[in-house]
């Protein structure tokens, strides 16, 4: 076998995920094809454009395995679509008249790279399928593989995403601690806010987590620190439709009961209806590379705030959000198997030729193998008819219906 050049790169967003998998990486070709050179892009499809590389040494090697005990990206991430052509200049990325996909495959056969790894979402691995492509037709052979990464876990047609399990468990952490400000004063109302922006399975599952951390709790019931405390008393997702007033006055009872709601909402719930109310407004609602709206600037918890706190007659209320604390933790127990599953299969596929991205295939009965990249798509949609979701939302006590 020629002797190879590996390239990896992480983009989007962070995930409990990122600095394992690169870790992996290095680790399974030092073990599998310790002649072959490793490389990475820092900062994503960014250092690609501007030839901003890490040579991975011997060094770096023998060390790799600390990188499983952290979160973050020791290569760094970036937000750079190579079709969005308006951005990169806007960037310094590329030169006015450039087009970044050909910058980028340029780059790739300049630095005479053979194989390609990106670790991202739906948006990173196509991009990469396009950089192969391109390079394909023009004479130069690139294997591109990939693998899952999102917090959302809304990769298309792949069952379980990187990261995704760390999230939730994490999150669950957070709102332990978190709940305890329903102590602070009379009649509050905590909205925990958890990413997810077309897809609720990661609200969902914190949930889950944040139930099963503690329903087994031991208190001193009759004092505040008791089970209703600790309760969730709604949950909202994008999937999910619900009658304002109508959750209004049931939360409201539970306010007049106990002095204090808890709710979970996902980050993308109502967003919809919140864009075009403000769009209709007037306002401009800004957007990333990717066309994507900027969650942080529509703020949907604080419109759950807005709407609710009054209705419920609250006396204080909060809007605490778990993404930034979640989303850089390093990989938990389940994580850490799931990702060094799919990097022996990428590492195994690239050495053979096979293009794609790594996962547990759907579509063919959760089979792990290296997935086509024209079935890959971002945007998938929680079940709501997962039989764990109806027991959280049994727990909860919540009616719920499909949006």
């Amino acid at each position: 076998m020629a002797k190879q050049k590996v390239a990896m790169l992480t983009a989007g967003g962070l995930a409990p995920c990122l600095s394992s998998a690169v870790g992996g990486l290095i680790q399974r070709y030092s073990d599998v094809a310790p002649d072959a050179e490793i490389i990475a892009y820092r900062s994503g499809y960014q250092g690609v454009l501007l030839g901003d590389r890490i040579e991975i040494t011997p060094e770096m090697r023998e060390r790799a395995h600390l990188l499983h005990r952290y979160g973050g990206s020791p290569i760094g991430n970036s937000r750079v679509k190579l079709t969005n052509v308006a951005d990169c200049v806007k960037r310094g990325l590329v030169k006015e008249g450039e087009n970044p996909l050909r910058v980028a495959a340029e780059r790739l056969a300049s630095d005479g790279v053979t194989i390609l790894h990106t670790i991202g979402g739906d948006d990173t691995n196509t991009t990469a399928a396009d950089l192969a492509a391109y390079l394909g037709a023009n004479g130069y052979e690139l294997t591109v593989v990939g693998l899952p990464k999102t917090v959302d876990n809304d990769v298309v047609p792949i069952r379980q995403s990187l990261g995704a399990w760390t999230a939730a468990e994490v999150g669950a952490h957070f709102f332990d601690h978190v709940s305890n400000e329903q102590s602070a004063a009379p009649r509050t109302l905590v909205i925990h806010e958890v990413m997810g922006r077309h897809c609720g399975w990661l609200t969902a599952a914190t949930a889950k987590a944040y139930i099963d951390s503690t329903c087994n709790n031991e208190y001193v019931e009759g004092l505040m620190m008791n089970t209703q405390m600790k309760n969730i008393d709604g949950l909202y997702l994008p999937e999910m439709a619900f009658d304002l007033e109508a959750e209004a006055e049931r939360l409201h009872k539970i306010m007049d009961s106990c002095g204090f709601v808890t709710l979970f909402v996902s980050e993308g719930a109502g967003l919809e209806s919140i864009v075009a109310e403000r769009e209709a407004a007037g306002e401009t609602v800004k957007r990333d590379a990717f066309g994507h709206v900027k969650l942080d600037t529509i703020n949907v918890g604080s419109w759950f705030q807005t709407h609710f706190a009054p209705r419920l007659n609250a006396e204080r209320s909060m809007v605490q959000k778990s993404g930034y604390y979640a989303r850089s933790a390093p990989a938990n127990g389940d994580d850490l198997r799931l990702i060094q599953g799919m990097v022996d299969l990428a590492v195994e596929s690239a050495l053979n030729g096979v293009s794609g991205v790594t996962g547990h295939d759907e579509d063919q009965n959760g089979k792990l193998r290296t997935i086509e990249f024209h079935r890959i798509k971002g945007g998938k949609h929680f079940d709501l008819s997962t039989k764990w979701f109806g027991e959280v939302m049994d727990f909860i006590g919540q009616p719920f219906r499909p949006a």
